[in-house]
């Protein structure tokens, strides 16, 4: 039976999934699942990009020992970070981390020699201090070595492929989050990659969801004893091949991709760049097949993530299905935080700075495990709600619900709190979209689907979707103006 590998790399576990279709029905092994701690090295934060190579690998031995013979593969991932090629083909240093704190304060000192309404203009991306544009800044200013040896920029899917491959493309719905690319001309900003004094050269041909991008060299088929696979560039970043995986049968539809991160929005044809779209921070994403993920960030599960790791490092260790017993088992709508306050971007103490939060806007913290878990998850579910009505507006739609996809799904209190909160269904499924997503574009590159739509019916027919319809619509409804209250949350104004 003829099959296909998707890589999908998260921030923090990577897993090989084996896809097969069988009488118009998906089915998918995992055959690898590992680890992707970041290394902290003096001051800075580094991903272990070789590490990662190697499992990558480890993932297509496996394939092999069970006698798989994959038609192609692809590679999908988190966005903005990225590694320096050099004349040597070699690669230069190890990429930073979007969470080092080289980017502070870089935002600002670019917007006073490129003003931001020009930045939004030219890329249509929401502005967040860890984009690529504000990385490659806080290495010129800082005289970084590494850049005069440059002489390609490839982004994390990117430098993956070319390590199997040899081959060095851009794609491109990673290629719009850097901040430096432009969905009107089509290319890489080179007028604002000049400004900046960022070699244009360093950036090479976009490639679109679904094209061939190589097959592996010669040295990794020798080393392996493997075949010549085909690699092909799907959506990507890991959120485009979510979104290619949402089991949606309309054309119109709000997504929630739900994980570390939170990226919650809808695809459009052309991108939304005016100036309410940039007061309201949203970003226009490249997405599979000519279209444009029109979205927001949200902080996501990362604060109940951290939460989580402080609790260890005190010897208080708690599962997640634990916390979010606890979280279930507690007041209601004690205390609200703003997910993307900039406190809980960093790693750190996150029970601190949620109590730093609630003091500094006139709230009692919480207290305890589940106290502290509730007022997370309801915080997210409040955010949804307000980001979904932004979403609303901003593409001229309305939505009689939200489709869920990836991890943060297994929370069910999470699904159905939003569902709360929005006043509307929420359909959760299937669990591993990014890779669901990966396999979906490798299998219309491939000719087994004529195109995304067939794609997308085909994996509402394979996967589960558990469904949430709202309740307590007067209790939520109240809890949402303290929520706007207490964040100061901008509203709408067309």
């Amino acid at each position: 039976m003829s099959s296909i590998l998707a890589f999908d790399l998260g921030a923090s576990s990577g897993r090989a999934l084996l896809g097969r279709l069988t009488d118009r029905r998906i089915e998918t092994e995992e055959i690898h699942r590992f680890p992707n701690d970041p290394v902290q090295v003096g001051d800075r934060l580094h991903w272990d990009i070789l590490r990662l190579y190697h499992e990558i690998k480890q993932g297509l031995l496996k394939t092999k020992h069970l006698g798989a013979a994959p038609a192609s593969l692809g590679i999908d991932s988190w966005a903005v970070d990225f590694g320096f090629i050099g004349s040597d083909g070699g690669l230069l240093g190890n990429p930073y981390h979007y969470r080092d704190r080289h980017t502070d304060g870089m935002m600002e000192k670019l917007f006073a020699e490129i003003p931001a309404s020009e930045v939004f203009a030219r890329t249509g991306i929401q502005f967040l201090s860890f984009n690529s544009i504000f990385q490659l800044y806080a290495l010129k200013r800082a005289g970084n070595p590494l850049l005069s040896q440059a002489r390609h920029f490839l982004m994390i899917p990117d430098l993956l492929r070319y390590f199997l491959t040899g081959e060095m493309y851009n794609e491109f719905s990673n290629a719009t989050t850097t901040q430096l690319y432009n969905p009107k001309s089509g290319d890489w900003d080179r007028e604002l990659l000049n400004k900046l004094g960022i070699p244009g050269a360093w950036f090479g041909k976009v490639l679109q969801p679904g094209s061939a991008a190589g097959v592996l060299r010669a040295s990794v088929r020798e080393e392996l004893d493997i075949g010549a696979i085909p690699v092909i560039a799907v959506a990507e970043h890991d959120t485009g091949s979510a979104v290619a995986a949402v089991p949606a049968l309309d054309r119109s539809f709000a997504y929630l991709s739900c994980g570390t991160w939170s990226l919650l929005g809808t695809e459009v044809d052309q991108p939304v760049i005016h100036e309410t779209a940039r007061q309201l921070n949203f970003t226009n994403e490249g997405g599979a097949y000519g279209t444009y993920r029109l979205l927001k960030n949200i902080m996501g599960l990362w604060i109940l993530q951290e939460t989580r790791r402080e609790w260890e490092r005190e010897g208080r260790g708690y599962s997640f299905p634990e916390l979010v017993e606890l979280a279930g088992q507690a007041k209601p709508f004690g205390a609200f935080i703003e997910p993307d306050d900039d406190l809980f971007l960093p790693p750190g103490d996150m029970p601190e700075r949620i109590r730093q939060y609630c003091l500094r806007t006139g709230q009692r913290p919480p207290e305890g495990p589940g106290e502290i878990a509730r007022c997370i998850l309801e915080s997210l579910a409040l955010k949804y709600r307000y980001v979904l009505e932004l979403t609303e507006k901003l593409s001229n739609q309305s939505f009689g619900g939200l489709h869920m996809v990836g991890g943060g799904i297994h929370n069910a209190l999470l699904c159905q709190w939003t569902a709360n909160a929005i006043g509307k269904p929420v359909w959760a499924g299937p669990a591993e979209g990014s890779a669901i997503g990966n396999l979906a574009v490798q299998w219309i590159a491939g000719g087994q689907f004529r195109d995304i739509a067939e794609a997308r019916r085909v994996i509402r027919d394979s996967f589960p979707v558990a469904e949430y319809e709202p309740a307590q619509a007067s209790e939520w409804q109240e809890a949402y103006g303290r929520f706007l209250t207490t964040t100061g949350l901008p509203l709408y104004n067309a």
